[in-house]
This record gives C-alpha cells, sequence and structure tokens, in this order.
C-alpha cells in the first residue's frame, strides 16, 4: 500500500480507502450483511488501507452499524470518515446541515459507528436551505467538543466550496480539508473548475465513483450489457456520462490494461490515483478478488503513452470561462514560461487559438 497526507493536514491516509455504500441491504447497491462487512474489512486492513468512508444515510444507518461492528478492537489503528445532510427519516427536520440535525446526527453516528471520535466528518452536499453561517459554526463547535477530529466538504460547486472556507477564515473556524468528489474517465467535469480550487487552497479530493457505477470495469459493452445482479445492472447507469463516449473509451482502456497484464479496472484507478490534488480514491465492492483487484491498482505505473491514449479518448473539452483563462495566463502572458517552464514541456498546456503574440 501506499500513502498521502489527507489535504493540508497531517494525517496519513491509504491511497485507496474503502468505500461503504454496499453494506447494508435498504440501498439495494450490495446488500452485505455483517459476516460480509466484517470479511471485507479485514481483507482491507490486511491490504494496508487504514481509511474507511461511510455516511449515515448508507442503508440509513445500517452501514455505520456494520462498520462500528467490524472495528471493534481496531478502530484505533484507522482513519474513520461518514457524512451527514441528506434525510435520515420522514420528519423533514432530520434532513440538512442545520445545527439540529448536525448536533443529532453526530451523535447517532457515533453510537452506530460504537466510537467517540470520527476523524473526518463530511457534509455530504449544499445546503441552499440553512445559513451557511450556522453550518460551518456548528461543525467547529464539534470539532472544538473533541467529537470530530476534521471537517470535509463533499459534492459542492467550487463557488460554494470557496465561500464556505472564506467564511470559515473570516469567522475563524475549522476549515474543510477534503471534498469528496465524483470523478472518473468518463466524468472528468472536476477538472473545468474545482481541481483548481482544490489545489490553490491545497484540499484533499477524496474520489467517490471512479468506476462509474462499474461501467469502468469493461465487462460491459454495446453487445453485453450489465446483467440482473450487478450494481449497473440493478441500479442503472449511476452517474450520467455519454454512453458511447463511455463505450469508446472502454476500448482505449482496455488496450492500456492489456499492455500491463491487469484489468480495466485497475487501469482506471491507476488514472485517476495520478490527477492533480487526490488525497485517496474511495473504492468499494461486493465481492472479494474484485477489492483485491481495485487495491492493487496503487502498484500500477502507467506510461505517458498510455495517460495519453485515456486522456485523449476521454477528453471533454474545455469550457468557458476555462478556456479563456488559460489562454491569457498560460498563451499570452510571457511571464508564464519564465516562471513555470515545466508546464511548457511537450509544447504547453494549452494551444494559442488566437496566434503567438509573444516571442519564444
Amino acid at each position: 500500500m501506499k500513502y498521502r497526507k489527507l489535504g493540508n493536514t497531517g494525517l496519513i491516509v491509504s491511497e485507496v480507502a474503502l468505500g461503504t455504500m454496499q453494506f447494508g441491504s435498504k440501498m439495494n447497491l450490495g446488500n452485505l450483511g455483517q459476516e460480509e462487512t466484517t470479511r471485507m474489512v479485514k481483507q482491507a486492513l490486511e491490504s494496508g488501507i487504514n481509511f474507511i468512508d461511510t455516511a449515515d444515510v448508507y442503508s440509513l444507518g445500517e452501514s455505520e452499524a456494520l462498520v462500528g461492528n467490524a472495528l471493534k478492537g481496531l478502530r484505533s489503528e484507522i482513519v474513520l470518515a461518514t457524512k451527514f445532510r441528506l434525510p435520515m427519516g420522514a420528519n423533514f427536520n432530520r434532513s440538512g446541515a442545520t445545527r439540529v440535525n448536525i448536533l443529532r446526527e453526530v451523535e447517532d453516528s457515533l453510537r452506530r459507528l460504537q466510537t467517540d471520535y470520527i476523524d473526518l466528518y463530511q457534509v455530504h452536499g449544499w445546503d441552499s436551505n440553512t445559513p451557511l453561517e450556522e453550518t460551518v459554526r456548528t461543525l467547529d463547535d464539534v470539532v472544538r467538543q473533541g467529537k470530530v477530529r476534521y471537517i470535509g466538504l463533499s459534492n459542492l460547486m467550487s463557488w460554494q466550496a470557496a465561500t464556505a472556507i472564506m467564511l470559515q477564515e473570516r469567522l475563524g473556524l475549522e476549515k474543510y480539508v477534503t471534498a469528496q468528489m465524483y470523478y472518473s474517465l468518463v466524468g472528468r467535469g472536476l477538472e473545468h473548475e474545482f481541481q483548481s480550487f482544490a489545489e490553490y487552497y491545497n484540499i484533499g479530493i477524496l474520489v467517490w465513483s471512479t468506476l462509474a457505477g462499474g461501467f469502468l470495469s469493461g465487462k460491459y459493452t454495446r453487445a453485453n450489457p450489465a446483467p440482473s445482479g450487478t450494481r449497473f445492472g440493478d441500479s442503472g447507469q449511476f452517474v450520467p456520462f455519454d454512453k458511447e463516449m463511455g463505450y469508446r473509451l472502454v476500448d482505449a482502456l482496455k488496450e492500456v490494461a492489456a499492455r500491463h497484464g491487469v484489468s480495466p479496472a485497475r487501469a482506471a484507478i491507476a488514472w485517476t490515483l495520478g490527477r492533480p490534488a487526490i488525497s485517496s480514491v474511495i473504492i468499494a465492492a461486493r465481492k472479494a478478488e474484485h477489492l483485491d483487484d481495485n487495491i492493487r491498482a496503487v502498484d500500477l505505473q502507467l506510461s505517458e503513452d498510455d495517460v495519453r491514449l485515456l486522456d485523449a479518448a476521454s477528453d471533454p473539452g474545455i469550457p468557458y470561462p476555462k478556456w479563456m483563462v488559460l489562454q491569457l495566463d498560460t498563451a499570452e502572458d510571457p511571464r508564464s514560461k519564465i516562471l513555470h517552464p515545466e508546464r511548457y514541456k511537450d509544447g504547453g498546456v494549452w494551444k494559442d487559438l488566437r496566434g503567438t503574440r509573444w516571442p519564444g
């Protein structure tokens, strides 16, 4: 196993983390019970994984409870993360990033996980119905109370995350150190703005669904769609993407995987691990052999040719305003080539769309 720092903290986590959405039966995303959960947690820890991510909403608390049982006697050996924000019952006040709900949910998660502290407590999404100051002040409170060590965000747009962090800085509150976000070869939207935001603030990105709900395992083709009994087959397209582009990408992924004698899934995870600002990639499996294969991605070193092929096959294009930012900052500003010559290796990071304006 290989390890990285968790964002801008001193905490060290494994390059891949064990995801837990498949634990429990109330979401139809795995239906693994206690015996299977305990076995998978043990397998992860024996492989060197020291980071487990869950959420209160996963099977409405069942996943946290199963993980808590599996970690008896092992809690101090791992970094444990969970999330709050999504509805946990019919009562509308059991939803959101309100003071009432955060204080209730952190206690419920501590009880289910059978621990007295959570290493990383993450807001599971933006709450447009609650004042942001209420959320960040309450998260600061649970850190100061010793119930939470670090806080993170998930599924926010870059302006939302930046606004939150600037408010935390202005008020002298505990700041978000991680961002749990979807990112995959068929879902590279994170690169448009959020990745640059994360690098600027030294926020560690925790990647979820880097196999796009199982699609990038390479098992499914136009002629061989996902059967029932699989996550992709039972739950449909877990994340949105253009399937035709996806099938073309899988062809390229299989070519890269064949060069190294590995599975397409392993190659896809290795590609993600090589991207900027990544602290850890969350992996999840229902079978031990799939988990083992995913874990082995940390040892796969893709060549520059591999990366170029995958990048080209999955290129989503560059939307405005990012193309203009790159145009002005890297193509038209002569200082960039002097200050950051490494960025211009092999022709540079951005082709000048309006012709060469500066000598050199």
